[in-house]
């Protein structure tokens, strides 16, 4: 168990996408002092879940980054990660206090007739190859021979 676990926990029963917090509050829920690199290192923030950032393993594994770090005010944001795209907490790995520019997938938004026409119809290969009684029947016809047919593929 790390000792940033309290920290995880705290995040876990938030429900808001955004928790601003000192570094003083963050210290009331470890129950012990940040050390002195959290006040003088931006990287000591990083959402980078490498061997040595146990303290970003916390609050990435509970489902949020940091952004707008300000050591001089000594305040940050947790920003939920966005799971809407797929990302699991753990595996969203970058460096860096800046937004990642490949961190996300981002897909398209799909059409609500995506899927309208599911079950429709299914392309099955005959069990036996069976010769085509003419150019019309497409019943013996395998798939390979319709790729050609259709598309020209394999030509």
């Amino acid at each position: 168990m790390s000792k940033y676990e309290p920290l995880t926990g705290f995040l876990r029963g938030r429900s808001s996408d955004r928790v601003p917090m000192t570094f003083s509050e963050i210290e009331k829920v470890l129950g012990f002092k940040l050390p002195s690199s959290a006040y003088e290192y931006p990287a000591w923030w990083a959402n980078d879940t490498g061997k040595s950032h146990v303290q970003a393993r916390a609050w990435i594994s509970a489902g949020y980054e940091t952004e707008q770090v300000d050591q001089t005010a000594k305040k940050l944001v947790f920003k939920r990660i966005d799971r809407e795209y797929g990302v699991h907490p753990v595996t969203a790995q970058h460096s860096g206090m800046a937004e990642p520019q490949s961190a996300f997938k981002h897909k398209l938004p799909r059409s609500p007739l995506w899927g309208a026409m599911k079950g429709t119809f299914t392309l099955v290969p005959p069990n036996e190859p069976v010769k085509p009684k003419g150019p019309d029947d497409w019943e013996g016809l395998s798939l390979a021979k319709l790729d050609r047919l259709l598309f020209g593929i394999g030509e």
